[in-house]
Formats: structure tokens, sequence, C-alpha cells
């Protein structure tokens, strides 16, 4: 996996992290997938609260670690929901695919954390963004951009 991704953008904290999920949120629509990826602590969940903030959906957003997957129902008409996943734990595809995610695709953006190299299946096309942390200034790097998967 690992190719290079066209965009990249500096976070200097949080507050800015979230920011940049509410920016990514605005073009999302129903059926999208966003893969989040980078270590602990580069701002994953972070970023995942800020697309739940820009989508408008009901619940607070937390790291969905101890229950896989999470489902955030739209806030406002027209706009999708939010299934967050955390496929950190996951043993596999066969473990993915028991979620059934892709039946969420028709009336939500399905996040993946921890996603690279096992939710590019869910869809021919998808958002990917690696984060990255500066151990010395807590500031984190994106890269991003929309991914075509070639073949399903």
């Amino acid at each position: 996996m690992n190719q290079v991704l066209p965009y990249q953008c500096t976070l200097p904290d949080v507050a800015d992290t979230e920011a940049f999920g509410r920016e990514l949120a605005a073009d999302l629509v129903a059926g999208d997938v966003v893969i989040l990826d980078g270590p602990l602590g580069a701002g994953k969940t972070a970023l995942a609260r800020g697309i739940g903030a820009g989508l408008g959906v009901i619940g607070r957003v937390s790291s969905p670690t101890f229950i896989i997957a999470r489902a955030h129902r739209a806030g406002t008409e027209g706009r999708p929901g939010m299934i967050h996943v955390d496929a950190y734990r996951l043993g596999g595809l066969d473990e993915l695919d028991a979620l059934d995610l892709d039946t969420d695709l028709d009336d939500s953006v399905v996040v993946v954390e921890w996603g690279e190299g096992v939710a590019e299946r869910l869809s021919r096309r998808h958002l990917q963004v690696r984060l990255s942390r500066d151990v010395d200034t807590d500031e984190r790097t994106a890269s991003y951009g929309w991914v075509t998967v070639q073949s399903r």
C-alpha cells in the first residue's frame, strides 16, 4: 500500500486537527470511506471527531477501540451519518466483513482508524489520511488524498 498522497498540511494542535476534519467533512457524502492511519497519538480520533462535527452527527465521537464500530446517526436532514471503526484489533478481512460495513454505505460515511491495508476493500475509492506527530513539538502532519482501488 503506502502510496504517495498528493496533499499535506500541518496541524499545530488538537483543535487544528478537529478543524481539518470539519473541512474534510464538507465534501463527504453517504458511501464515502475515509481511512485514517498513523501511530498511537497521531490524532486519528481527533480527526474523526472533527469529521463527525462537520457532518453534524448525533452523539459524542470517541475512540471505538473497545467496541470496534460505533454508529452515529445523521443530525441534519439530507446529511449522512457516520460509522466510526477501529480496525486495530481486527484479525483480518473476515472480521471486517463480519461488521457488514458495506450495508452502511447507503446512508453513512465510514471512517476507519488503523484501516490502511484492511478497509480499502469497502469501496472502489476512499479518502486516505496518514497522520504523523512530531514528538518534540506535538505538531501533526496530515498527508491525504483520494485513492482509487484498481481491483476489488
